[in-house]
């Protein structure tokens, strides 16, 4: 059980993560200091270089809450859950969490996924999705000699469906809520190879 000085750095770090990400969707990653993102958090300068080296560190940090909350979602599934439904319902528990509104979160997504100085932290995060999504459905598939390859099928094609829908959503400026575009966009993958491409619609 962590100790009161565990718990008050984690919430510092929480802290710092979370008022960097406003910032940084209100006016951009380059053009916000790392001393306005420790103002903005009530601490010092110095104290925020023992959490994070560099503003990158801070969004790879967020980057990896994302990856936390894609692999609790996963590991909640019933035993006998298909990988489909509950792919969906992983992802929209991540989208819930990008953001407290969805003006930000909009922003959020437009930076992290356009912005070349980020453009890294979103292939890592990609990434680690990735490896998440093989760990924890390798030992729900069939057995098979073909299990791993289907993890590894699930796991890249969710993740393509996902930035489908990400890629859509910032084309359209957000007019259509995310949540149900990304279950589009699963419906859609599934249409595309178990249909006839004529009655996709």
């Amino acid at each position: 059980m962590p100790g009161l000085r565990e718990l008050k750095q984690a919430r510092v770090r929480t802290k710092l993560i979370a008022e960097a990400m406003h910032l940084f969707a209100g006016r951009g990653f380059e053009a916000v200091t790392v001393d306005e993102i420790a103002a903005a958090a009530g601490v010092s300068r110095r104290t925020l270089f023992r959490y994070f080296d560099t503003k990158g560190d801070i969004v790879f940090a967020w980057a990896s809450t994302m990856t936390d909350v894609l692999r609790e979602t996963m590991a909640q599934a019933a035993p006998d859950e298909q990988p489909g439904p509950a792919m969906r319902r992983a992802f929209t528990t991540v989208i819930k969490r990008i953001a407290p509104t969805t003006k930000e979160c909009l922003a959020l997504v437009r930076l992290i996924e356009q912005s070349p100085a980020l453009r890294v932290h979103s292939l890592r995060k990609y990434a680690a999705w990735e490896e998440s999504i093989i760990d924890a459905w390798r030992d729900r598939l069939p057995a098979s000699d073909n299990t791993h390859l289907a993890a590894s099928v699930l796991a890249r094609s969710s993740i393509a469906a996902f930035r489908a829908a990400l890629e859509e959503w910032l084309r359209c400026d957000g007019r259509t809520a995310l949540a149900p575009l990304l279950a589009r966009t699963f419906e859609l993958q599934r249409d595309i190879f178990d249909k006839d491409l004529h009655s996709v619609s």
